[in-house]
């Protein structure tokens, strides 16, 4: 009998292991990325650029699983995917944070306009759902940490006159549905204004500086002085790694006043 018993209660102990390691850890800090193209990013990836890096900084691949972060942290699309501003935000809360890990959620899809990034919402040009998809990852993602914060760009798409009067209403369902999903409805989000260097771009800056005050726990990155590539488009590495800095200081900021 003795054997049997000890053998039942080796199985007993091997079950409560298992289920406390799936719980998630509250010292891994998660931040969910999302956007379209200048979150997922498309700056050139120099040397500079590949080295990027911290030990305590990790990311959720296309596989969804957790590895070392390293430029680019998106998979949108392969061939045009570079540096964006996730990496430097990304150890920016790693320095800042020096006892915790931080895991990065990357969401973004390139091209994708703010109606695609509701629940059924379709992005033909990459055949996804893009608001779907970033459900199951940060679904999954939550079973290892803690979500900390989001951090958004995106309005390119939308940067009409017409598009831009209804943008921060479509902006703050969003954010309201994503505080749904991660049982926090204090969740800080920060988002980047788009670049300064287009004219029609400033359409959606002068609903995005409505934010904080229209939303509570939400805070602006200024995009001044910032460059483009070349393109008109998207920033260049050294101003997307800019955004990056600036959104982490306004992460903090957010997270002081909880």
């Amino acid at each position: 009998m003795l054997p049997r018993f000890f053998l039942f209660l080796s199985l007993v102990f091997s079950c409560l292991f298992t289920s406390a390691q799936e719980k998630p850890d509250p010292d891994f800090h998660l931040y969910i990325l999302i956007g379209q193209s200048n979150m997922a990013g498309r700056g050139v990836i120099t040397d500079e650029f590949k080295s990027q890096g911290h030990p305590d900084l990790y990311m959720l691949n296309q596989q969804k699983l957790w590895v070392i972060a390293k430029n680019p942290l998106h998979f949108d699309k392969p061939k045009m995917d570079g540096v964006g501003p996730g990496m430097m935000f990304g150890i920016q809360m790693a320095e800042a944070n020096p006892t915790n890990k931080i895991g990065l959620i990357p969401c973004a899809v390139g091209g994708t306009a703010i109606e695609s990034w509701v629940p059924g919402g379709y992005d033909k040009a990459t055949n996804t759902h893009p608001y779907d998809d970033a459900l199951i990852r940060i679904k999954e993602a939550m079973k290892s940490g803690q979500i900390k914060g989001v951090i958004w760009h995106q309005g390119e798409a939308n940067s009409s006159l017409e598009k831009a009067k209804i943008y921060l209403t479509q902006l703050a369902e969003l954010i309201e549905r994503i505080r749904k999903l991660t049982g926090n409805p204090n969740l800080p989000v920060v988002v980047g204004e788009l670049g300064r260097y287009k004219e029609n771009y400033q359409y959606i800056n002068q609903e995005l500086v409505k934010l904080p005050t229209t939303v509570k726990f939400t805070a602006v990155a200024s995009s001044e002085d910032l460059v483009h590539k070349g393109d008109q488009i998207h920033f260049d590495g050294t101003s997307a790694n800019e955004m990056g800095k600036r959104m982490a200081v306004k992460m903090i900021e957010l997270q002081k006043k909880q």
